[in-house]
């Protein structure tokens, strides 16, 4: 009888001045159930603590990438990696303590060769409910698009194979999201890429804690990333993105007004000027 093999994980997480989630991010890596085999965290030119927060977790290498733009840094880092599965994660996400089991279980069917799964938003009340609602959208989004589903780099992996397989394909500018990008050119060499609602992760809403017309850009990209390969299955986007949008001034006053510390609404942190807004990463390279 042919004797089960488990497969390695390493688990790839881009970082740009990221000190105020890095360390959350690092502390649920290290409550899971079954251990990566590698964790990197890619720096890519920091100016804040992100660096000494990544060296102080003693299964944490820490590899640089000097050339800006989260793509440069996914990339640095996928290549460094040397498990059969390259996990990616934000320095924003937090993984349940099942994560990597269910990845490991999502992979042992051998015909898959990516995946990405759902989100909960850890900064927005009743995280719970706004998990459902965003795996409603991102479910039927994922079934209507059929070969063509999108990769969500704050949850995602792939197949080392796949990975070499389609790396020389992928796009080196901006103006796109490099995670959708990176599912539409594995699909293209032959991979499955499947969504699958047990992958579970926490993740932040801080990117609509900009200007209307930033977040606006921010999301349209994600149907134009498709559409500048010449794909017409972003049309099945629309529904949730104008959803989105519509509901942007409700949600932006419940992530600024809740304390996820307190789990509490706080009036003072709403009024609280937000001092450090994020960058696009779709936009910020060299």
């Amino acid at each position: 009888m042919q004797k089960n093999i488990v497969s390695r994980i390493t688990i790839v997480i881009p970082v740009y001045n990221e000190a105020e989630h890095l360390r959350a991010c690092l502390s649920a890596i290290a409550k899971q159930r079954h251990q990566a085999d590698e964790v990197i965290v890619v720096d890519n030119n920091s100016v804040d603590a992100s660096r000494a927060i990544a060296n102080s977790f003693p299964f944490v290498t820490v590899i640089n990438e000097a050339k800006q733009g989260v793509i440069h840094a996914r990339a640095r880092g996928f290549d460094a990696a040397k498990s059969d599965i390259i996990a990616r994660i934000d320095a924003d996400t937090r993984l349940p303590a099942d994560w990597t089991l269910n990845l490991l279980a999502v992979f042992a069917n051998e015909q898959v060769d990516a995946v990405s799964g759902a989100v909960g938003y850890y900064d927005l009340p009743f995280e719970q409910l706004n998990a459902r609602v965003d795996l409603f959208f991102r479910q039927r989004i994922a079934r209507a698009m059929g070969d063509e589903v999108f990769l969500y780099g704050a949850n995602m992996a792939i197949r080392r194979r796949a990975w070499l397989k389609s790396r020389h394909r992928l796009c080196q500018d901006g103006g796109f999201h490099e995670d959708f990008d990176l599912a539409i050119h594995a699909e293209e060499s032959g991979a499955k890429v499947v969504f699958d609602k047990s992958l579970k992760a926490g993740v932040s809403l801080r990117r609509i804690d900009v200007g209307w017309r930033d977040f606006w850009e921010y999301v349209i990209l994600n149907p134009r990333s498709y559409a500048r390969h010449g794909r017409h299955s972003q049309k099945y986007m629309y529904p949730a993105l104008i959803a989105v949008v519509g509901a942007y001034w409700l949600l932006k006053i419940l992530h600024r007004g809740y304390d996820s510390q307190t789990l509490k609404f706080s009036w003072q942190k709403l009024l609280t000027p937000v001092e450090d807004l994020r960058v696009n990463p779709a936009t910020f390279v060299d």
